[in-house]
């Protein structure tokens, strides 16, 4: 089992949500770090059956339970109704609650109530490096991060069950989409504009359905948890930029398979795309498990210059090159955003295999010293 870095900070004392997608470990975290309490498994069918049946019947469960107070309900997001009575046990059972599901768009869009700020909401992702020892970047970059794919050798089955059984089919049916084709359709061309700035009308003419109809199905994707928008840099910006959004899947592997991009060597474009998608992964994860949340947007002109990852309000400013040899040439976009904001920190991750700092203050990291960094938090 990795050792994953999500201990819940600040929420020994508090309920919680844990939002992730299929797959990402949560089940396996939650049994691990509270193995003692009391776990109800919404996924069993008699416990689904009798508690949708029945949302009260919770509170009976709560009555009998002899050791704690705390109650864990894994896929929560299948019975809205259930949050009724774990409202009730907080405020007048003195329970508490780990509330676990891959989606809450189903809750979110229910009216549901969703406790009133009485709960915190954490995130796990795939696999981190700070979770894997000796991290092989080849396997990570071509199978994905998702705990059983990473260290699969049929990981591409693997990849292809996900994709079939649950992107295309259980996500298509909980959001009630109707043109299965046209979602299908979808979900391959937004893979092959991952990483890229989402132009809403392309993609819809390649699917053949409508540009409102491919915004509704990116905010399914975000509802999900199967993806997330990266917005623009637009403060006080002297030349003219781009201002439409960056889109990332929420992993490596799955973006590959949607693309059909398998056995990708390096130099190459989709290799350098994967690469620089695992970055963006390890900054959005660390964000979060060490609940700094730092913003992370990115900067492009209309002229062409570019900086991959823009970390709070120009605090930090990232360029991502799979090259072995950084040169000037890969610090063109740094250079020219601080010539127009005050930077604090400006940084390459690359696969140069030498720590190095130019003339003008660019770090150039190998991407383990960077991750390692990153995670012990010396970066940000």
């Amino acid at each position: 089992m990795y050792r994953r870095q999500q201990v819940f900070k600040g929420g020994e004392s508090h309920s919680f949500f844990l939002w992730g997608a299929r797959q990402t470990g949560k089940s396996t975290l939650l049994k691990h770090a509270f193995f003692d309490d009391l776990y109800i498994d919404l996924l069993q069918s008699e416990v689904y059956r009798r508690l949708t049946e029945r949302p009260e019947e919770l509170r009976e469960i709560a009555a009998a339970q002899t050791k704690g107070n705390l109650i864990v309900v894994d896929e929560v997001q299948k019975i809205p109704s259930l949050l009724n009575e774990v409202h009730w046990l907080i405020e007048n059972g003195g329970k508490r609650f780990i509330l676990s599901g891959s989606s809450p768009r189903k809750i979110l869009r229910s009216g549901t109530n969703l406790l009133g700020g009485r709960a915190l909401k954490y995130n796990l992702f795939p696999l981190t490096s700070a979770e894997i020892p000796d991290l092989d970047l080849e396997r990570a970059l071509e199978h994905g991060l998702l705990p059983n794919h990473y260290d699969a050798e049929e990981a591409w089955l693997l990849l292809e069950a996900y994709v079939g059984s649950y992107l295309q089919d259980e996500i298509a049916a909980e959001t009630r989409i109707r043109n299965l084709q046209g979602f299908s359709s979808f979900l391959e061309q937004a893979a092959f504009s991952n990483g890229e700035i989402v132009n809403y009308s392309n993609i819809a003419s390649e699917c053949g359905v409508s540009s409102p109809s491919v915004k509704e199905y990116f905010l399914v994707l975000q509802e999900t948890l199967i993806g997330r928008f990266v917005p623009a840099y637009k403060r006080k910006p002297k030349r003219r930029i781009v201002q439409a959004p960056k889109f990332y899947f929420f992993d490596v592997g799955v973006a590959n398979f949607l693309q059909g991009r398998r056995n990708l060597t390096w130099p190459s474009p989709e290799r350098g795309a994967a690469f620089e998608h695992f970055i963006y992964m390890e900054l959005y994860a660390y964000a979060e498990y060490s609940v700094k949340r730092f913003k992370i947007s990115y900067w492009r002109t209309s002229s062409g210059f570019e900086v991959d990852f823009i970390l709070n309000e120009n605090e930090i400013a990232i360029e991502v090159k799979s090259t072995t040899r950084v040169n000037a040439r890969h610090a063109k976009g740094i250079r020219a955003f601080a010539e127009e904001y005050k930077v604090e920190k400006k940084i390459i991750v690359s696969r140069d295999p030498i720590l190095r700092k130019t003339s003008d203050d660019i770090l150039i990291y190998p991407w383990q010293t960077f991750l390692a960094m990153l995670w012990s938090g010396d970066i940000i």
